[in-house]
């Protein structure tokens, strides 16, 4: 069975950092890089950069990261999205792979 895998989008770099780290303090996850969007309507958001904290461990370990890394990002700027894979399929895997991170 593959590992589940929790996905926490929040506002800015610092706050990934934050919460990430809040979650691997949580639970006994390990993390996939980052990634990165800036929508169309960034000028009119918090921070206007989006980023995905991708957790991986069991259920019940992504379920606490992402719960821990949740409040956390929330006494910061916020969250916008989040969600639990518990048994993500091969081509999900392929996906947690890729970070625009690394590019303008």
């Amino acid at each position: 069975m593959a590992e589940a895998v929790g996905i926490l989008e929040v506002y800015g770099l610092v706050t990934a950092f934050v919460a990430a780290d809040a979650g691997c303090k949580a639970a006994n996850v390990r993390l996939e890089v980052f990634d990165k969007n800036k929508p169309a309507n960034a000028d009119s958001l918090p921070v206007p950069l989006l980023v995905c904290i991708k957790y991986r461990g069991s259920v019940s370990d992504v379920t606490a990261a992402v719960e821990a890394g949740i409040r956390t990002a929330e006494a910061m700027t916020g969250v916008v999205q989040h969600y639990v894979i518990p048994n993500p399929e091969p081509g999900t895997e392929k996906m947690l792979k890729i970070s625009a991170l690394d590019k303008k």
